[in-house]
């Protein structure tokens, strides 16, 4: 599944039985770890990944300084939930995401939050601008696009 949005990215992620807590719901830990599998998949189908160890770009090199998260139903059991993630904006070195997750019909918001990733310089793991390359595609995500 991949729904049309009118800014950012939507896409499928399963529930598996073992991310559910004792309660039968997804487990809270559970959305930071599919929101990044969701981020990772569309960066990495446009050539921004790690093989072998080593970024296959500058911008791949990046870390998590925020993220903040608000649940507003329960996810009840396994099957697909939707993933919708945008970039609400594109510093120098930073990287303001959205994200929610909804039912694969997108009629249940299940949780909504922020994601901000800054990219660093490998030998100074200080902030470093994103490239130009990086720039060119991260605008495919931004809601004002």
């Amino acid at each position: 599944m991949t729904t049309t949005v009118a800014y950012g990215h939507t896409t499928a992620v399963p529930v598996h039985f073992d991310d559910l807590d004792a309660l039968g719901v997804l487990h809270n830990s559970r959305y930071a770890v599919m929101l990044e599998r969701a981020m990772i998949n569309w960066w990495a189908e446009r050539g921004v990944s790690f093989a072998d160890g080593r970024p296959t770009t500058p911008d791949a090199f990046s870390v998590v300084r925020e993220y903040a998260i608000t649940f507003h139903a329960p996810v009840r059991g396994t099957g697909d939930i939707a993933v919708h993630f945008w970039l609400e904006h594109l510093g120098t070195t930073s990287a303001d995401y959205r994200f929610r997750f909804t039912s694969a019909d997108n009629q249940i918001v299940y949780a909504e939050g922020r994601r901000v990733n800054i990219r660093l310089d490998p030998a100074t793991m200080r902030p470093s601008p994103w490239t130009e390359p990086g720039r060119e595609l991260a605008a495919q995500l931004l809601r004002s696009a």
